[in-house]
């Protein structure tokens, strides 16, 4: 049966570090993963006020092959990173073991990620590489996607419940939109980026509860 992990990580012991340095109030975002032969190369929005400010380059960090910007718009980048796989991380981690990376959120304090696995000895297996390589994390969640037993049982969080019953009677998935995420955050009394974590990984597991059937 498949089983999704949730884990934290302290923020210096995951690249880009510098970011963080120039921009504090910065969130980092994956957007999504692409496996090549040799490499992971992981795209990312970076959430900040003054991204406008940034002048340092990632790729200084021995972890990071290449650091690329590919679209800047207001208060947001859409960058490209090519790792070094040869710096052990929580990627070369995932890289290493039979895990999926579905999700993962930084800011200054920690970052957050979500894996899925076929079943619960393959996460055991990526817990164990990270302590071998002293890869420092702290498994937050562990549960089994399995079949509904009702047609209320999403799997979802209360915080993820509420944003999502929320962003739906404010319009927010109008086209055009009545609500933008900052409104919701304002009302939930979060961060914006709270709002997006939460819709994100709300969205992901309603469709995994209902249109998705898993194959243990």
């Amino acid at each position: 049966m498949a089983i999704e992990a949730s884990f934290t990580v302290d923020q210096p012991e995951f690249p880009l570090n510098i970011l963080f340095e120039e921009l504090p109030d910065a969130s980092i975002e994956l957007d999504r993963v692409v496996p090549t032969n040799d490499a992971v190369i992981p795209y990312f929005w970076v959430h900040s006020e003054n991204i406008g400010e940034l002048t340092a380059d990632p790729s200084d960090d021995e972890a990071v092959d290449e650091f690329r910007v590919i679209d800047e718009l207001e208060e947001q980048m859409f960058v490209r990173i090519e790792w070094n796989l040869n710096h052990e991380s929580v990627l070369t981690a995932i890289v290493n073991t039979d895990v999926t990376l579905l999700f993962g959120l930084g800011d200054a304090e920690n970052w957050t990620f979500e894996v899925r696995s076929s079943d619960q000895k393959k996460v055991s297996e990526f817990q164990s590489y990270c302590r071998a390589n002293e890869i420092p994390i702290e498994l937050t969640q562990l549960h089994a996607l399995s079949p509904l037993k009702s047609d209320r049982e999403f799997d979802l969080t209360e915080g993820q419940r509420t944003t999502l019953v929320l962003a739906y009677s404010r319009g927010y998935f109008n086209s055009p939109r009545d609500a933008t995420q900052d409104d919701i955050a304002d009302e939930l009394e979060i961060t914006r980026q709270a709002v997006s974590s939460r819709l994100q990984r709300g969205l992901r597991r309603l469709v995994a509860s209902t249109l998705v059937t898993t194959q243990e």
